[in-house]
Parts: C-alpha cells; structure tokens; sequence
C-alpha cells in the first residue's frame, strides 16, 4: 500500500467528520448527516473501512440510514468493498468504484490565476448547472444540491472554490480546494457543458496545484469508470488505490 494512501483516506473521513452536524458511529465505521440536505447523498451517508460479514453490513446500513430516503455506503478499503459488493449489488445496490489519485508530477510555478468564488458568487452557478444536470428535479431538490456547499467551509482549516472565466466573462470551470494538517485535496471539478475542451480545466487545475503547493500530499478522488481519471492521469496524478461506493435511491 503506498504510505499516502491511509493519509488521504483519513483526511475524507475528518472531513466528512468536521462538516456533518451529526455523526454516528457504527462498527468499523460510521455515519454522518445533515438534516438540511435530506436529498444530498452526500452529507448523509454511511462510511466504513473495517467490516463483519456482508449481512451485517447490509442491516446496519439499513437500521442507521433509516431516516434517509436512499442509502449510500462508502468503503475505503478496496479489499473489503470487492468482498461486499455481490451483496450489495444482491440488495439492490449500485456499485461504483473510485480511484484516489496523488500529485507525483512536476509542480507548476508562479502565483495562481484562479478566481476566489465567494458564496454569492457561487450558488447562483451551482443552481444552474444542477438544474442542467436534473432538469426533472424538484426546485427544492436542486436549491439543497447547491446550498450544501456551505457544510463544506467547516470541514477543513482552508476551504477554497475556485474558477476560472472564458473570455466572454461566464465561468467557465470550478473547483474546491481544501487544505487541512499539510494534505490538500482538490474536489468537484467541473466544466460547464458550452466552454469543453477549451482548456478551462486544465489552467485551473494547474492553479489549484500552485496554491497547493507547501501541502505534503495532494490528492483527489475520480471515478474509475470515467474519463477524468485519464486527464489527471495526464497531468501528474497516479493511483494510490480502490475506494468503493454502494448507492440504492
């Protein structure tokens, strides 16, 4: 396993930890949740990382989830999401695997060009585009989707959202940065739909990785069934290894 690996992994779940206003805990793990944003799969949610066997997992997912409308359940160890996952699938679950990536490649120089977004600035954007996204949704859905953001500033000691404009002034490319105890994870990258392979992503990732640059470890989490893997592949990111994700809505 590569030393970084179980250092990233920690700071996911201090940071889940920090911005859920409660958490339970569970063995082997635990859940966190937010009242607010009953229909964020996000801020509520099981994690575990050490496990019995797949029946008892599945029925503590179900007695500490109960009060949600889905059931999300994160496994951070690789090994024990590859053993859970027929029975998750058996209950109805969809698998998903996702990869944590590190920065090993050359770091960029010079100051970074990325724009600070604040809230005002932001959740204007992030309802629009999740609107794009579920164009189906209730409006009450999409403003909880956007409005989440705000968990994110409790959960480590820099919090940053970050964009990038296209020459007509539109953002055009976002992301979360967030530092805490010397590791920095870069989160939620996105490129609206019109300003694609324009560039965009990649000066703002080059950006984040310049602010990022006194952190000890940089990581990010990308799903190992989609092509951004291969774009931060190509920008010097390697894997670090296998989380697993079971969703049933």
């Amino acid at each position: 396993m590569p030393p970084e690996l179980p250092r990233a992994l920690a700071f996911l779940r201090g940071f889940a930890r920090r911005r859920a206003p409660r958490a339970v805990d569970v063995p082997g793990g635990f859940a966190v949740f937010d009242d607010r944003y009953p229909g964020s799969h996000d801020d509520n949610k099981l994690i575990l990382w050490d496990a019995g066997d797949p029946a008892t997992v599945l029925r503590t997912a179900d007695e500490v989830l109960a009060g949600c409308a889905h059931r999300l359940v994160h496994v951070d160890d690789d090994e024990l999401g590859a053993a859970l996952t027929p029975a998750f699938t058996a209950a109805g679950y969809q698998p998903a695997v996702n990869l944590v990536m590190a920065f090993r490649g050359d770091p960029p120089v010079g100051e970074p060009a990325a724009e600070h977004l604040d809230l005002e600035t932001l959740l204007p954007v992030l309802r629009r585009h999740w609107r794009e996204s579920l164009p189906d949704a209730p409006d009450r859905t999409v403003e909880q989707l956007a409005r989440r953001v705000e968990t994110r500033l409790r959960g480590a000691d820099l919090v940053g959202f970050r964009g990038v404009r296209a020459p007509d002034g539109e953002l055009a490319a976002r992301a979360d940065l967030y530092v805490h105890d010397g590791v920095a994870q870069i989160e939620d990258v996105y490129t609206a739909p019109g300003h694609r392979g324009q560039g965009h992503a990649r000066a703002l990732l080059r950006s984040l990785l310049v602010e990022a640059a006194d952190a000890e470890l940089v990581f990010l989490v990308a799903d190992a069934a989609d092509w951004p893997r291969e774009f931060y592949a190509r920008h010097g990111f390697a894997d670090l290894g296998r989380t697993h994700s079971f969703l049933r809505s």
